[in-house]
């Protein structure tokens, strides 16, 4: 059995007394936050979010916390986003740089870049240089021997192309279109025979007047995407053959915010359709006619088609009468005429009341001898 320690004693010399304040626990110095050193020298250009304040990057937000001076298109946008994730702007220089003033703050930006400082490029949303002025800036700093550096990120142009389902091995980004319709289709034409996907940024006033102007300059049977508010709550993205996106556009009011439209190369679109019986047809006349009278829809779709108007307007008498055959619609006295899509009207008697409609008769009973058809025909041709 092993033998017990025997108990430690101590006198009560050696006791502590009990009145006796504790030691005092040793005061340990306040650990300073380290100082971030700023960042070397140069030109940054610094993506930022598109629309989710969660797609900034981690080099995105070192670059805002150390730059010496940062160059904002939107300051606004750029303090909004800072203080979002914590980065104080504390007594730096946040400046705007953009369209407007971009030729006078242009000298003071490359003053800073000289005097050694960083400079933090951040566009208002996306990455700087994408249809916007930064360009010039990055330039003439590289020009001037400064360093240029890119922090990559969030862009609608890539986002839009992930999401179209369409090709991306090579794409050519054309930007905004002229507002004009004259110039904007002098500057779709050179574009169509371009063997790539092509990508725009539209604004949502101009949004369906453009596809309008894209499905006749490019072609309505190629593929397209629009894409609207990528990476937001309501993200959206209609897909289709550019004929039939023009036509529900133009039947719907302006949608909110700015749009990319991704379009297909030539090679993957088919030639187009003149079918009157087309699917894609059937549901941009369905489309349009909940808004717009006949005639009106007709107009619409047959110039996002591409096809006759009065092919056009004559399925879409058959889709308002319930798909009846053609040859159960009415006399044109009965019905809006489909040559009021191509001229303005004119009186009747101008119109030729002897001609008679296909099928040899006229209000029911048997038509004119071929001379009263040619002469109604005749009146009708000179009308203006």
């Amino acid at each position: 059995m092993a033998a017990r320690k025997p108990m430690e004693r101590t006198s009560p010399a050696d006791a502590p007394d009990a009145g006796a304040a504790a030691p005092e626990a040793p005061v340990e110095a306040p650990v300073e936050a380290p100082v971030e050193a700023p960042l070397a020298p140069g030109l940054y250009v610094v993506a930022t979010p598109i629309g989710n304040a969660g797609d900034v990057t981690l080099r995105a937000l070192d670059a805002l916390r150390r730059a010496d001076v940062i160059a904002a298109e939107d300051t606004r946008a750029a303090r909004r986003l800072m203080e979002m994730h914590g980065v104080p702007l504390g007594g730096r220089a946040l400046i705007a740089y953009h369209d407007h003033n971009g030729e006078r703050r242009r000298p003071e930006l490359l003053r800073r870049l000289a005097e050694g400082a960083s400079v933090a490029l951040v566009a208002e949303a996306g990455t700087p240089m994408i249809s916007d002025p930064g360009y010039k800036l990055a330039r003439e700093a590289a020009e001037a021997g400064h360093a240029v550096t890119a922090l990559p990120g969030a862009s609608a142009l890539l986002a839009a192309l992930c999401v179209a389902g369409l090709p991306t091995d090579r794409f050519m980004f054309a930007g905004f279109l002229p507002t004009r319709r004259a110039a904007r289709r002098a500057a779709l034409a050179p574009l169509a025979a371009i063997p790539a996907t092509l990508v725009f940024y539209e604004a949502p006033r101009r949004l369906a007047e453009s596809l309008a102007d894209m499905a006749a300059a490019l072609g309505p049977a190629r593929q397209a995407a629009i894409c609207r508010e990528l990476t937001k709550r309501f993200e959206e993205v209609r897909r289709g053959a550019l004929g039939a996106l023009a036509a529900e556009l133009a039947a719907e009011p302006a949608p909110r915010g700015e749009a990319v439209v991704v379009v297909g190369p030539p090679a993957a679109a088919e030639a187009p359709r003149r079918d009157e019986d087309a699917p894609e047809l059937d549901a941009a006349l369905a489309r349009a006619l909940k808004t717009m009278s006949v005639k009106d829809a007709a107009r619409e779709v047959a110039a996002a088609f591409g096809l006759p108007r009065k092919t056009v307007y004559a399925r879409a008498l058959d889709l308002a009468r319930g798909d009846r055959p053609a040859a159960d619609a009415p006399a044109p006295d009965e019905a809006e005429d489909p040559d009021a899509l191509d001229a303005p009207a004119a009186p009747r008697g101008a119109r030729g009341e002897g001609r008679a409609p296909e099928g040899g008769r006229l209000g029911g009973e048997p038509a004119r001898d071929e001379t009263a058809r040619r002469r109604g025909r005749g009146a009708r041709d000179e009308r203006p």
